[in-house]
Parts: structure tokens; sequence; C-alpha cells
């Protein structure tokens, strides 16, 4: 995410360095000062700042500390650097770029600047590295010359502090005086015995604190001062000047466009409103003067204090305070506490303590590789500050309400045997037997066990299909709609009970989880929606992926649903979906083209699971459920309560529960610098592979126009966040679909192998590149928030190392060919259709009406019955769909990865459905056994098991 415009750099030329020359060569400061760009002398435009600032911070800071090393070493001979446009770029860059961040500020760079223009290069030089190493967070101690002022030996001191660092946004037109003296002052309230220290980074505008929100994730504070004006002064690029006035959009406490300079507290709740949907995680307060008793009352529940001007102290306190609560892990503290504990083990776990471990001659190992931490942590005793996890009253419970306030839920469960378990909780606690669910086909596999398991009768959706890289999309909006309209047509819909969609899919397709619940109400008011985010955590946690979770999405429906104004909406659009007169609903094709609106009265029940563990910091099968359901106080919790100890283990792992503990304050406090730096990586990876020479022969990374048909996106670029966060935005405001930036799919056909052969022979096995993925003819690279420069480079070096092989010919040989995918892809399957047997009736009256939903559990005990089954070898069951029988999956039959049953017990095999498991390169495929074949129930017992109802 660059955020540079193309004319902001046109033809590459160098920056305007702002210096003139006198006749001696000396370099000398214009009048308008060494930074500022002279009124004739516009070379070029101004660099501006891009929305993603971590990266060109750290670049152009280390590029000042070589070049000017290289000056230094040069025996101070300026023409080295005078003709260098990067220099200049970089210094310019910085001085917009310093504003936003702590530390040093615009004035810091102006005094490197001044000092190059001087010839002091050593001084510029030694300024330069105390930057570079606060940047890299090492703890080298500057020099401190003896020829220093008071006041900047202190700041070197504490650039050298080792305390955790988070920094403070203050919005205030306030002079450079009024800013030394705001960080004098903070000197002063800092005591050695806190935890933390901060820094402020104090802008004068409106504009600039949304700029600051948008691009520095070390925040986690803002205090607004009511003298703030509106319109920043900097120089900005177009991508961040439109991303801004995106921010201002979506604030409603006050009109767009400028307000009286005198009607503060308007601009006051604007600013506040617009942070808080940009950063929610940010602390607001406010800093007034007159009225501040009545401001209070007004306020509140958009600030968390009010101050006085004077109250300097009790705001300190209250921001360390406050970090200290994000900071706080109480189950990971308990369990630290209990390894540190001396104790006496009478239970039933040898390990605990390393009682079984320590002093064993053959497993001494064991204590080497995992340390004696691990063991002395390890307890199946639930007493004390540990908590149980089935019922927790202490720590456990604490650090789930923790956890939920992170992720913008109003409860939060962990789970320690993964997000296929949090799937079949949810599940029981929903549904009952006979119930209908409408759930996505192409979801992991434990949403189709989890229907057989309670006995709901699933109604399986359609994904629209990617054949040409055989693997699916997401359920188009209309579809669930139709459904919805079909069972209410039949007089059914009160038999459908949740909705379950995948958010975001394997291969990264995203849904708008607003509008679809909004619509899917508007047809049932009271529908419960279950959306699997396994593979969407980090989503939180950027202010432009967040509104696509599935709890921000509650939490927004449910704010609108409380306005006057969507009330008198939905009264009015009422009137063209019913007839006035009968009250009949007007024709399916009017609900299905208009947006529809969710009743006032709808009741919001929405769960989301999600894999910690697999984009965020967890151990393996850490995981989360996080509801946002307003029937969970008055009946649902009960229920939630059983299905949650019916299937949590009674041991589980203290160490995946201490794991989710210390993941959820990660990401509180450095959240978004993470995420933002994963998504940035992936854009850089995707551009690396479209633009060099030779990988663009070999590899084509698939974009939003290859993944998401036309028909389902507003914005025309095809990668949103390689053109800027403005684009990027309006994407993710706009799009039905999108596609998560963090993973790039890259089709492989010009390499002549297949995707599970380049996956394991090539990337793995070759050069230790591991990935998840692959289809017939694409591999799926993901960055997360572990990933480095480092790695990125290494995969690209990787990827150029393969292309050459697989163009020179005299490197291929002949196994490099020996898997070459099918020129014609086969298309993917839809569902064919429940059997008879196991389908749901068809009315007598309307033999057309045929409904989706089907008893997965009776055709799966059916399928349990050796006596009801036969195994069918892939060409006789071809022969017998060609003569015209219909056999009946016995089973689950599921490539992994991705994890989704191409058939399901009691689900009709079709040709169709063997052509696409013929042509598949998966090594895994559960519930097949190649030598056996496909396990068919037997046609004359199909759907004579015996099920026990419920």
């Amino acid at each position: 995410m660059t955020g540079i415009d193309s004319d902001d750099f046109p033809g590459g030329a160098p920056f305007s360095s702002g210096l003139s020359s006198d006749r001696g060569g000396k370099p000398v400061s214009t009048r308008q000062g060494f930074l500022t760009r002279p009124e004739k002398a516009r070379l070029e435009r101004d660099p501006g700042m891009p929305a993603s600032t971590w990266r060109l911070r750290s670049d152009a800071w280390e590029y000042l500390k070589y070049a000017i090393k290289r000056l230094v070493m040069s025996g101070g001979d300026f023409s080295m650097i005078a003709a260098d446009g990067e220099v200049w770029r970089s210094l310019r860059s910085l001085k917009t770029i310093e504003l936003y961040w702590g530390g040093f500020g615009q004035r810091y760079v102006e005094e490197i600047a001044q000092l190059l223009s001087d010839g002091e290069f050593d001084k510029a030089h030694d300024m330069i590295t105390r930057a570079v190493n606060r940047l890299r967070g090492t703890t080298v101690p500057d020099t401190i010359d003896e020829e220093l002022t008071e006041e900047e030996r202190a700041e070197i001191r504490d650039r050298q502090d080792p305390r955790p660092r988070f920094e403070v946004l203050i919005v205030d037109e306030t002079t450079e005086g009024g800013r030394d003296e705001l960080h004098a002052d903070l000197l002063k309230l800092r005591s050695a015995s806190d935890q933390f220290i901060y820094d402020y980074v104090i802008v004068p505008t409106a504009d600039d604190a949304v700029v600051a929100a948008l691009t520095n994730p070390n925040l986690l504070a803002c205090v607004i001062r009511p003298g703030f004006t509106d319109r920043t002064r900097e120089v900005l690029s177009r991508d961040l000047r439109n991303a801004v006035a995106l921010a201002h959009e979506g604030t409603t406490s006050s009109p767009t466009g400028p307000m009286s300079p005198l009607n503060s507290v308007r601009r006051v709740l604007r600013l506040a409103d617009t942070l808080a949907g940009l950063r929610p995680e940010l602390d607001l307060y406010l800093m007034a003067g007159a009225h501040i008793e009545s401001l209070a009352g007004a306020l509140t529940h958009r600030f968390r204090r009010v101050f006085r001007r004077e109250d300097q102290f009790e705001l300190h306190l209250s921001l360390l305070r406050r970090v200290q609560h994000l900071y706080d892990t109480p189950f990971f503290a308990a369990i630290q506490e209990h390894a540190r504990r001396p104790a006496g083990v009478f239970h039933a776990l040898p390990v605990s303590r390393g009682g079984s471990v320590v002093g064993s001659k053959w497993i001494s190992d064991f204590v080497d590789f995992y340390g004696l931490n691990l063991l002395l942590a390890e307890t199946s005793a639930t007493s004390g500050e540990l908590d149980s996890l089935l019922a927790p009253v202490r720590t456990l419970k604490k650090a789930q309400s923790l956890a939920a306030r992170a992720f913008g839920a109003k409860r939060t469960y962990f789970v320690t045997n993964g997000t296929s378990t949090a799937n079949k909780i949810v599940h029981q606690a929903v549904v009952a037997p006979g119930e209908i669910v409408m759930v996505d086909r192409n979801c992991h596999k434990s949403h189709h066990h989890a229907l057989m398991l309670t006995g709901a009768r699933p109604a399986y959706l359609e994904a629209y299909p990617l054949n040409d890289f055989a693997f699916y999309g997401a359920v188009p909006l209309h579809r669930i709609k139709q459904l919805l309209l079909d069972y209410r047509a039949a007089g059914r819909l009160d038999e459908v009970r949740m909705i379950t969609l995948t958010n975001c899919t394997f291969d990264g397709i995203v849904y708008d989880p607003e509008r679809v619940m909004a619509e899917c109400l508007a047809i049932k008011p009271d529908l419960v929606f279950l959306w699997d985010e396994a593979w969407f955590a980090f989503a939180r946690f950027h202010p432009v992926t967040r509104k696509r979770t599935a709890m921000v999405a509650a939490e927004r429906l449910d704010e609108t649903l409380r306005t006057n104004s969507h009330d008198a909406a939905y009264r009015e659009q009422r009137k063209r979906l019913f007839d006035p007169v009968t009250g009949e609903p007007a024709p399916d094709e009017v609900w299905l083209n208009e947006t529809l609106l969710a009743p006032p009265d709808a009741t919001i029940r929405v769960y989301a699971t999600q894999s910690t563990h697999k984009t965020l910091t967890a151990l393996r099968q850490g995981s989360m459920i996080h509801v946002y359901d307003q029937e969970f106080g008055s009946g649902a919790e009960e229920a939630f309560h059983e299905a949650y100890m019916t299937h949590t283990s009674t041991s589980p792992n203290y160490q995946i529960l201490a794991s989710l503990d210390l993941g959820r304050r990660q990401v509180e406090m450095e959240g978004f610098a993470l995420v933002q730096k994963q998504l940035d990586l992936a854009v850089s990876l995707a551009s690396a592979v479209a633009r060099h020479p030779l990988l663009k022969k070999t590899f084509r990374v698939l974009t939003a126009k290859d993944l998401i048909p036309a028909e389902y996106r507003e914005t025309t670029r095809s990668m949103p966040l390689r053109d800027g966060l403005a684009t990027f935005w309006d994407a993710w405001t706009t799009d039905e679909f999108v596609v998560d930036p963090s993973r790039i799919t890259v089709e492989i056909t010009g390499t002549g192998v297949d995707g599970d052969t380049f996956k394991h022979e090539y990337l793995m096995d070759r050069y230790g590149i591991q990935v998840n993925k692959t289809s017939r003819n694409t591999v799926l690279f993901m960055t997360n928030i572990g990933t480095s420069r480092s790695a990125v480079a290494y995969l690209i070096e990787v990827l150029v190392k393969l292309a050459e092989r697989f163009t020179d010919p005299y490197k291929v040989g002949p196994s490099d060919a020996s898997t070459e995918p099918s020129a014609v892809m086969p298309p993917l399957p839809d569902f064919s259709a429940f059997a008879p047997e196991y389908a749901a009736e068809v009315p007598a009256d309307d033999p057309a009406a045929q409904l989706p939903d089907g008893d997965l559990r009776s055709a799966y005990y059916a399928g349990l019955r050796q006596k009801s089954v036969e195994y069918v070898l892939p060409h006789e069951l071809r022969r017998r769909v060609e003569n015209g029988e219909a056999p009946v999956s016995a089973g689950f039959v599921t490539p992994y990865p991705p994890g989704f049953p191409v058939l399901v017990p009691g689900q009709v095999i079709t040709a169709e459905v063997l052509d696409f498991m013929s042509a598949l390169d998966t090594r895994e495929i559960h519930g097949y056994d190649a030598r056996l074949g496909y396990r068919v129930i037997l046609a004359e017992v199909a759907g004579e098991a015996e099920v026990t109802e419920v």
C-alpha cells in the first residue's frame, strides 16, 4: 500500500532539495527553509505521504544513514549527495511523516537538514543514527556529548529507556513552543516505577488527527482539546486525502463540511466519532476549560474521561492505568504463579511439575527441547487462580471478558480443540432436529458433521464456481434471498433456523456481513447467523477490514435499527414490498432487486467462530467463539453452555488457553501495526510477481477480476489495496465480495506441473517454502502477522529460480512435465440432490416445488451399517451412472485442503462429481479409499436406518 500517486513522482525525477548554491558550490538554505519548495523552481510535485508509512519511514531513515555515512567517509564531498534525489526525497517525506509519529517530530528532521546545509555531516549522521536505533528497537546507548544542553541530554536518555512505549495523540492547535512545553511536562510526570512510557504526537487539525489514526499504529489513546481546526496544512498524497474524506463521510454526528470556529462542541463530537469509527481500540479523552461539568454529562459515552487543562497528572495516571488494563493477561499470570509455587502432586497427571520426566534417563530430551516451564505449568487441578474452563469464575472468566472487548463481542469463549469444535458447539446450541440450516455447500466439513450430529436439515447454498482454477468463490446474496423466498412461498419459512457462511473463504473471498444479515432479516426477522471466520480473526484490527467482520457488522446493524431514519426508510420500503390492499408480498423479482431493510424490531443473533491460531498468535487449536446475541440472556445462554460442555474437554490444555490470553494482549497493543505490515507485504509480493520480467512469464497473480465476477463488484480496480488506501476502502465499502489482500493466489499453468506437485516437490522439498493450499493449477501464498520482509524476499528469490528452471529447456527434465495439469479443467459440480429417501417431501399439488433440504443424519447412520453399503470402484460407479442409476453416497468424501465435502451422506452421485474427483490432484481425501472405491448405500435399504429422533 503505497498511497503515493504516480504524478507525485513524474518520470522518477529527484525531489527539489529546497537548496540553492553560491558560486563556491556550498549549499545554502533558501529564504523559505531547507525543506520548503521554492515558489518558482517547482521541478516536481511534492511527495506527500503514503497511507502505510511503516516501511517508507524505516527505509527513509535507513537510506539517510547509509548516504550520510558514505558522505562522511568521502571527507565531506557534498557533491556526492547534492545530485542524489533520494536524500532529499527521504528528508521531504520524513518531514511530513514525523508529524504523525512520536519520538522525533518535524523539527528533528529540519535540524538534520540544516546540519547538512551547514556541512556538519558528523552531527547529522549521529542524529540519523539515533532515529534508526529507535526504529530498530535497539538499546545501543547514544553518545551523550558534553556540549549538549540538559534538554538534549534528557531527550537522549528518554530514547534509551527500555520500557514498553506507546504513543498518545493530542489534537490541539498549538505553537512549536507549546509542543516543547508539553513534552517537557511529560518528562516531569514520568516515574521510575511506571511500567510503561509514552510519547505525545501533537497535531493541529482534525484532518491531521485522522491521518495519524490511519498511519500510526503505535497510538493507543487520543486527547482532544477543543482548540483544533479542521483542514490540514500538510502535503498529502491524493490517496490519503481521499481516505481522510471517506473517514469524515462515515461520521453521523454532524453534517459534512467546515463548521463555525465557535461551534467547538460539534467539532469535537464529529472528530471523536470519526476516530472511534476508524480505531475503536483508541481511548478518547477530552481536555476542556469552560463548562466542563455540563460537557462531561453530554459527552461521557464518547470519552473515557473529561479533564481540565490543569489536570495533566490525572490524565497521565489514566493513560498508564488504561494501558495496564490492556496489558493484563489474568490467566497467563495465574499460570506463571502456579509454576513458581511449590506443590505436591497427587492427581492424575504424571507430567505435572516434571514428575515423570525430570530424572528420567530415557526422555530427558523432553525437558531439553520444551523447557522446564512447560512441565511446571501443567496440572489437572482446576482450583485456585487457574480456574475451570467449563465453569470459570476468576482468571479464565476475566480473560474471556477481555477477549470479548478486544473483538467487539458481547461474550467470548475460548476453545482448545479448534474451530471445528467451535462450529459444532454453535450448531448444537442454536438448532434442533428437523430445523433447517441454510449453509454454503463448500463450507468446512465441521459444519456438515455438526448438521449430522444435531439432526438439522441442511439446505445447501451454491457458491459461484471458478472453474478455470478449480475452486469455489462465495454464495451470492441473491441466491440466499431466493431460497428464503422459496421457503416462504412453500409455507416452510418458520422451519429455517440459521444461515451459515464462511467469511472469509480459504481462498480469500470476503462477504459483506452487514448487508447479508440486513437483507435476510427483512425476509425472516428471527434468523440466526453463524459466520465461520476461521481465517479472518486478524481483520478486526485494521480500520478497513474490520467493517467486514461479523461482530462489527452485528454492532453496526444493531445501532442502525434503533435510528428514526431507518424506521422511516423501512416503512417506506414496505409499501413497495407488500400490496397495500391484500397485504400479499410483491413478486420475488421485486424483493430480489431491492436492497432490503431489516425491520427495526428484528432480533440480532450473530455468532462468529475464529481460529485464533491460524492468523493471530496462539498455540495450535486455540480458537474463540464470539457472541452477539440479543436473546443470549433470555434462554440462549443455557443452550449454549450445554453445547459447550458437550464438546469441551474436561482436561483442556492450559498452555493453549494461556496463549489465547497472550494473543489477545498482543493484538490490542499492536494489532494494527502487525496487520498493516501483513497486508503491505502481501501487496509487495503480488506486485513483485506481476512486474518481474521473468516471473510474469511463468506465474500470474489472480486479482479481484479473476476471483469475483463483475456483477458482484462496483469498483473496477483489480487489486484495490495496491492502488492505495482510499481505493481499498471504497471497494470494501461498496462491493458485494472483496478479496482478502493477505492471500495471493498464483496461477502456475506456465510451469507445466500441477499444484500439488509444485507445492511438495518444488516449494517444500527443495526450498522449505510452506503453503497450505493448492488447486489443480494454482498455489495460495498467505502473509500473516509473523511474516517478515526477509521471508517475502526469499519467496521471490525462490520463484525466480523456479521460473528460470521451468523456462530453460536444458533444466526441465521428464519429471518436471510428468504431472502437467489438464488443458481443460472439469467444471466444479454443484450439489446434485439428496436421494428421494432423504429429500424434503414434494408437495402433492406442486411437484415442481422441490426444496433442497434433506435428512443428513438418517443417511449418515444408514451408511454406517455394513450390510447396507457396498464399495464401488470409480469405473464401475461411472458405468452405473451412465446406465441411468442414481447411486447414493454413504458418507462424506472430503478432499483436504480445503476441507469441504464433495459428497455428503444421502447425496446422489452424478457424472459431474465423478469427473471432478478424477481430476483432483489432492493427495489427502477423507472418506475415500482408492483401493476400495466409493462407499454407496444399497438401493434396497436406502432410508431404512433406525435413527432415534430427539
